[in-house]
């Protein structure tokens, strides 16, 4: 099964994703950070990351660009799993190079976990 890599500033949501994608077979490693984040991506080679966008030291949209930075296809996927809703975010998250954009509070962890799947298939 794929890897996913985590990063998001809350716990509960890190644990929360973790058991589940965990529970659907995933392998999973997060960062709490956009600089942790970064860091462990130096080695780490996930299929999909999914990318909170408001955190300390580095926003998502910073870490985003970071990783689309001089990358040229066997990238993963970036997901941003975010409650910033607003047109602008979306837009400007896509506009960086994320896959997709799913609002937390509109989806459960089951739909994430779907919402992945989708994505490793395009």
């Amino acid at each position: 099964m794929a890897n996913v890599f985590l990063i998001d500033d809350d716990p509960f949501i890190l644990d929360m994703y973790t058991l589940k994608f965990r529970e659907c077979g995933f392998g999973v490693d997060s960062a709490r950070n956009g600089k942790e984040a970064l860091e462990k991506l130096k080695t780490a080679t996930p299929d999909c990351i999914l990318l909170d966008i408001v955190m300390p030291e580095m926003d998502g949209f910073e870490v985003l660009r970071e990783l689309k930075k001089g990358k040229k296809g066997g990238t993963p996927k970036v997901i941003l799993l975010t409650n910033l809703g607003q047109k602008e975010d979306v837009e400007k998250g896509m506009e960086f190079g994320a896959d997709d954009y799913v609002i937390k509070a509109h989806f459960t962890p089951s739909e994430v976990v779907e919402k992945v799947k989708q994505v490793l298939q395009k």
